[in-house]
């Protein structure tokens, strides 16, 4: 929003600014080793949802514009935009001598291509052009975007995270792309072992200048404190697998350094709506008074996080005040005596490979136990855990939602009842009529309150029973220089190098 503030309509954008742009540099040094939680369920960008995936394509990929360490955005493969006075016109001029991995020149008509992709297949981030009536390309460096209405959150949506990256169609119709893609970043693919790990090697032909390291190998190491270990013994040399109590400890450890930074991103239950009983509101509001926030973040998080009842965390401009669930047992107990239920079992879908969830469910389940309700954990591989949500096969679910800027990010494709990532089937008119209305307004303040509105909606309807807004914690060697945690949880290694 600062952005969009500082360029009134009809005015131009050209920060072509790119930190080594236009140099000479190459890529040396060893193999940059990153320890990651799990394995990638593919790496098409556009279709993939795991944050594994996109801790790789990260560093595969690009888009238009994307977000600096404010989380403001900046040029990426559009070095500069422009919007007409009217604001439906926005006209994006790409940067020159980009080229693919495979040594194919990037053009407007690959915008045109990913773009249209993402709406025409209705894919899971189609919900981020909902305004948008039409993209062309008028000449090969050229991107025109027409909006039906004016949208303040066109960039961050387009920018935002690796979702909305710009892919090549000859990749996405070979198929290769699930496990072979080909992107214009900083990295390419060199080599995916199923189970095992992914090698990139650098690009040194990238627009941005090449990387400093050879390459990056991501591992995939599940066990946390198997992943500390490895960075410790120096088989390692980054991880964000960090067992949240052993943190404190790290943070006097002088043989690695250990960053935190807060987040965007927040952890939440879902219950199936289209299930009896938590399709009555009672039910789902008694579970938000019958949990613990406080304590679950503590055996979860070791105090490395925020409780907070709605999405946005405090340190975000959009932050909404709102305290209404205080941990009550009482309460809970009369709202489930109100709506008549007695005895309630819950299928509590988990993945060991967030153990967060696992843990969780067995904090929860203690805390609901009082009440007369049996929680019974489910843990299932990501995989399965994704498709289990999206047939909705489960009673409560828990996750996180990662790497959002504008507040648009945080509730539209969850809370609204055509919302792409609307799973638990939650439906309000009034919280689609303020949400529809918050995409168009161009006035920040009124655009606050309408989301303000939005969420204090949503939880009172328990569509999402929020939890907590996680740190990022990331631990690294120190021989890893000009490496920095973000708070949008981005794991660029592009301007990284080793020492020593």
């Amino acid at each position: 929003m600062a952005l969009l503030a500082a360029c009134s309509p009809g005015e131009g954008v050209d920060l072509d600014e790119s930190e080594g742009e236009g140099t000479e540099q190459t890529a040396s040094g060893e193999t940059l080793v990153a320890a990651i939680a799990g394995e990638p369920d593919q790496l098409d960008p556009h279709r993939t949802s795991s944050y594994f995936s996109f801790q790789v394509l990260e560093n595969v990929f690009d888009t238009l514009v994307e977000p600096d360490e404010n989380l403001e955005m900046q040029p990426a493969l559009a070095e500069s935009w422009e919007v007409s006075e009217d604001q439906l016109t926005w006209t994006f001029d790409l940067r020159e001598g980009v080229e693919w991995h495979d040594g194919t020149p990037f053009t407007a008509e690959d915008v045109v291509f990913s773009y249209t992709r993402i709406i025409d297949e209705e894919l899971a981030n189609a919900w981020r052009f909902a305004s948008v009536t039409e993209v062309t390309a008028p000449d090969e460096s050229t991107v025109v975007i027409e909006v039906s209405a004016p949208t303040p959150n066109l960039l961050p949506s387009i920018g935002g995270f690796k979702g909305m990256a710009i892919v090549q169609e000859e990749n996405v119709e070979s198929g290769d792309i699930t496990t072979a893609p080909v992107g214009t970043g900083p990295f390419s693919l060199a080599d995916y072992s199923a189970g095992d790990s992914i090698d990139l090697t650098a690009n040194p032909d990238w627009w941005g200048g090449a990387p400093q390291v050879s390459g990056v190998t991501f591992r995939f190491v599940p066990e946390p404190t198997t992943a500390v270990a490895e960075i410790t013994s120096g088989d390692v040399h980054w991880t964000d697998n960090v067992p949240p109590q052993q943190v404190e400890q790290l943070e006097g450890d002088d043989a690695v350094v250990l960053g935190a930074a807060a987040s965007n991103d927040y952890w939440y239950l879902a219950a199936n709506q289209g299930r009896e009983p938590f399709d009555d509101v009672r039910v789902r509001q008694a579970l938000s008074y019958a949990i613990d926030r406080d304590a679950i973040a503590q055996v979860t998080q070791y105090g490395n996080a925020t409780v907070n009842q709605l999405a946005i965390p405090e340190t975000s401009a959009w932050h909404t005040e709102y305290d209404t669930y205080s941990h009550d047992v009482d309460q809970a107990a009369s709202l489930l005596e109100e709506a008549g239920v007695d005895g309630l079992e819950i299928d509590m879908l988990v993945t060991s490979e967030y153990p967060e969830t696992v843990t969780a469910a067995q904090a929860i389940a203690s805390q609901l136990e009082p009440l007369g309700v049996t929680v019974t954990p489910r843990e299932v591989d990501f995989a399965t855990w994704l498709d289990e949500q999206g047939q909705g096969n489960y009673d409560v679910l828990m996750l996180s939602w990662l790497g959002n800027i504008d507040p648009d990010d945080f509730y539209y494709a969850q809370h609204h009842s055509t919302g792409s990532f609307n799973f638990q089937g939650y439906a309000n008119t009034e919280v689609d009529a303020l949400l529809d209305e918050a995409r168009t307004e161009t006035d920040e303040d009124a655009r606050r309150d309408l989301y303000a509105a939005a969420a204090r909606q949503i939880a009172d309807d328990a569509s999402y029973i929020y939890l907590y807004n996680p740190d990022v914690v990331q631990l690294w060697v120190p021989e890893l220089e000009d490496y920095e945690a973000r708070g949008d949880g981005a794991i660029r290694f592009r301007d990284v190098s080793i020492t020593g």
